[in-house]
């Protein structure tokens, strides 16, 4: 199996995850309206910016398609590894992506309580 063969799948559930959420919450968005329910505390929903609310989530996905990648390097690197052996290696780098994450979180964290 090529590597552009487990890219296509992921894109078309990722653009229709986008095409169900931006549906949905612009449902939501027009029944809150009718009904007159917008005030103060339903402002977030109208507000666009909501990429800055925790900036680790760019740590976090970054780290996780690093290990990502360094499986694809895996499978470069030893050839004779079949295609399992790849995937396997992906997942466990990624899974190992969120555990250095979780400890510079928490390590970040501490810092702000002090």
């Amino acid at each position: 199996m090529h590597q552009h063969e487990v890219i296509i799948p992921i894109v078309v559930f990722g653009v229709f995850y986008l095409i169900v959420k931006t549906v949905s919450d612009n449902k939501i968005r027009h029944k809150l309206i009718d009904k007159g329910l917008v005030d103060e505390k339903i402002k977030f929903l109208f507000s666009e910016k909501k990429v800055m609310e925790n900036p680790l989530q760019s740590l976090k996905w970054g780290l996780v398609f690093i290990g990502v990648g360094l499986g694809f390097f895996i499978q470069v690197v030893f050839p004779y590894l079949s295609d399992a052996a790849t995937i396997g290696f992906m997942f466990i780098m990624a899974g190992v992506a969120f555990i250095v994450f979780h400890v510079l979180a928490k390590k970040q964290m501490n810092n702000h309580d002090v």
